[in-house]
């Protein structure tokens, strides 16, 4: 893992009426990554990105796509985000009925595997899985809507994952999902966290001044 911050702003707090100029905007901000929500109605209690939204969008940048699925049966729809232009895949274990199998299809993708963890999910879903995958998102919200409170409990989750990492030399980000603000991007950082996720900070705070608010959540 990696001590350079990477911000990946999440277009669930875009404007849906002009997204690709907001992800063109976001790229000229300075984002690292582009973070998609997709919600499925069924695993969470929103509905949001389908694959063809993602196609029309992939031209418009060569930033990642940092794909997160809240659907089950996850499988059955990790080969459409593939080729809608994800590079990052995560997935939540209790989506699947095969954590294994999920990575190994990801992986078929030739695309980078991310694990999901509620802020109930225990470590134990992802420990056994640490050397096969290349990032775990830890949510720091209950996933399904955006512009909830951060909850700080998580923060305890991020460093024993950190230091897990650590012990085991692995090269596994950790990234961090839901509330993140310029107040507390600090304390995710301190916890281990290398890549942070925020929606309405970056869209809504400074007047929407993209460039201001990434580096801002980057450095602070």
């Amino acid at each position: 893992m990696t001590n350079l911050i990477k911000i990946s702003p999440s277009i669930l707090s875009a404007d849906f009426s002009k997204l690709g100029s907001e992800v063109i905007s976001l790229e000229k901000a300075g984002a690292d990554y582009i973070h998609i929500d997709v919600m499925d109605g069924h695993f969470v209690p929103n509905l949001t990105i389908g694959p063809e939204v993602i196609k029309k969008i992939r031209p418009l940048t060569k930033k990642i796509f940092d794909v997160h699925l809240m659907i089950s049966p996850v499988d059955d729809f990790i080969k459409d985000y593939s080729d809608a232009g994800a590079d990052i895949i995560t997935f939540h274990p209790e989506a699947t009925k095969d954590t294994a199998k999920t990575i190994e299809l990801i992986r078929k993708q030739n695309k980078k595997v991310g694990v999901s963890l509620k802020p109930k999910s225990e470590l134990d879903l992802v420990k056994k899985y640490l050397k096969e995958i290349d990032l775990v998102l830890i949510m720091s919200v209950e996933p399904g809507f955006s512009g909830q409170k951060f909850m700080p409990e998580v923060l305890e989750k991020t460093k024993e994952l950190n230091n897990m990492i650590k012990e085991r030399k692995l090269n596994v980000d950790i990234e961090i999902d839901g509330g993140i603000n310029f107040e507390n991007c600090s304390l995710a950082k301190r916890a281990g966290a290398n890549i942070l996720v925020s929606g309405s900070t970056i869209f809504k705070e400074n007047n929407g001044d993209l460039r201001k608010n990434i580096e801002t959540l980057r450095k602070n």
